[in-house]
Order: structure tokens, then C-alpha cells, then sequence
């Protein structure tokens, strides 16, 4: 499945509470979308996120039903150094 970069920016700073996760776990899951890991800057004002989805249109929906923003959504690859140096 294609994994995305997703950058959201926030007004005020993002605190995040066991009952918000599970209700964005929920309507990803509904979505088809699979929450890796984020990012949060040290102003808590922005993320970023590594999500697994089909398209980014189902990234977009999930947002906009749990009323985040998904202000970048970018297709990336996984790249890991350690592995590239081992094969050498």
C-alpha cells in the first residue's frame, strides 16, 4: 500500500488525549487508512504523519471527518541507510 507524508497545521497547539486518537483511529479505519507514526514540532502547532493509504483522497475524507487539517498530503518511499550500507 503507498504510504504519504501528511503536514497539518494547527491555529492553536495540538493536545492530543487517548478518547481524540481512538476516534481518529476509528474513522481511518473506516476510511481505509492506516496511522503509522507522527511528528509534532516543538510549538505543538504542526505534525507530521506517515500514513498508509490507497490514494490521497482517502487521506483528505478521513481528515475532514475527524476535522484535522491535511494541509500537504505527499506520496513517499520507505529508504533505510542502515539497510543500502549492509548490502554493500
Amino acid at each position: 500500500m503507498p504510504l504519504y507524508l501528511i503536514e497539518r497545521n494547527f491555529a492553536e497547539q495540538l493536545e492530543l488525549n487517548p478518547p481524540g486518537v481512538s476516534a481518529i483511529a476509528k474513522i481511518n479505519g473506516e476510511e481505509g487508512v492506516n496511522w503509522l507514526f507522527s511528528f509534532l514540532s516543538a510549538d505543538k502547532r504542526k505534525s507530521y504523519c506517515l500514513y498508509e493509504a490507497a490514494n490521497p483522497e482517502a487521506i483528505r475524507e478521513a481528515a475532514r471527518r475527524a476535522n484535522v487539517p491535511a494541509d500537504v498530503i505527499i506520496e513517499v518511499s520507505k529508504f533505510q541507510p542502515e539497510l543500502m550500507l549492509a548490502a554493500a
